[in-house]
């Protein structure tokens, strides 16, 4: 499967699908997504104790956010990507990157997926989506992301994908009442 999008009026896209055979489209951001992005946002945050940040807490304003998504789509070493079914999101991916000279070659990695699309293999397109546009992109040389210690489906994920860990944050986030690590990895490409 080649992970490179179709060029479209509207901006780039792919449908794919599945392993319950749903139809995903997935998409560059615009920011006539910017609400529901949020709004997808504070959602999974209370689905999931890998993320960072919990139920509700994800505190753009939507003129901030929509300034946000502007501001990244005019990087050419930075993406942002919608997977949705009916226009419903389910889930996003992002590289985000620096715009400094030293540092532009490096970018971070984040995919979100909705907990009722979890285990379907989403996740797994995702982020072969974003490796394929960032070997792609002429800037990128590496990629680095963090996760939960303990969230070791996406860290099997990730090494599957060539990440290797780099470090260990300890006591790094706090939930539900607990203290947890936070692995550091990173792909060179």
């Amino acid at each position: 499967m080649s992970y490179i999008f179709e060029q479209k009026e509207d901006g780039m896209m792919r449908n794919v699908y599945l392993k319950n055979q749903s139809n995903v489209n997935i998409r560059r951001v615009t920011t006539d997504d910017a609400q529901n992005m949020i709004n997808f946002y504070n959602v999974v945050g209370g689905e999931s104790d890998f993320l960072s940040f919990g139920a509700g807490e994800f505190k753009l304003d939507l003129q901030e956010y929509k300034d946000y998504i502007t501001a990244t789509s005019k990087e050419l070493n930075s993406i942002m990507l919608i997977a949705e079914i009916d226009s419903k999101i389910i889930g996003i991916a992002t590289i985000n990157s620096p715009q400094k000279e030293r540092t532009k070659h490096v970018g971070t990695l984040g995919i979100v997926v909705s907990e009722k699309y979890t285990g379907m293999g989403l996740g797994k397109i995702l982020m072969n989506e974003l490796l394929e546009w960032a070997r792609l992109n002429g800037i990128t040389k590496k990629i680095s992301l963090v996760t939960n210690e303990n969230n070791s489906k996406a860290i099997e994920l990730y090494k599957k994908l060539g990440f290797e860990k780099e470090g260990l944050l300890k006591h790094d986030n706090f939930i539900k009442g607990n203290y947890h690590n936070t692995v550091v990895m990173g792909l060179l490409l």
